[in-house]
């Protein structure tokens, strides 16, 4: 009976480690020479720290449709925020423009995370 419950322990300790891991590592997104990477936060968020080589065209502003269709629709499109709230909504908002290819980065530090690219100041 002993060895089972230390048997069950150690699987429960693998298990745990297992989904521990799975946790802390974010998904790698592949981003091309082309790819045109979208800071939707505000000025002010953006000036605190941004992906380096992002753009900043901001969701809030009152003109994001309007900046964001003046970039090719047919262009590779990253867009992140702080938290994956206005990326998402930027994202869709795109999309109903006719975007081909847009990909939600999510918030800043999980979209430098997942593509490798630092968060910079200008």
């Amino acid at each position: 009976m002993r060895r089972i419950r230390l048997l069950l322990a150690a699987l429960a300790a693998a298990a745990l480690a297992t989904s521990l891991a799975a946790c802390s590592s974010s998904p790698s997104l592949e981003v091309s020479s082309d790819a045109v990477i979208v800071d939707v936060r505000t000025p002010g968020e953006y000036a605190q720290g941004h992906l380096d080589g992002a753009v900043n065209i901001d969701l809030q502003s009152g003109a994001f449709e309007q900046e964001i269709s003046q970039l090719p629709a047919d262009g590779e499109y990253i867009v992140y925020c702080r938290t994956g709230n206005r990326s998402a909504q930027a994202v869709a908002i795109m999309e109903g423009l006719g975007f081909e290819n847009v990909t939600d980065a999510g918030g800043v530090d999980a979209a430098s995370s997942s593509t490798g690219i630092p968060i910079v100041t200008d």
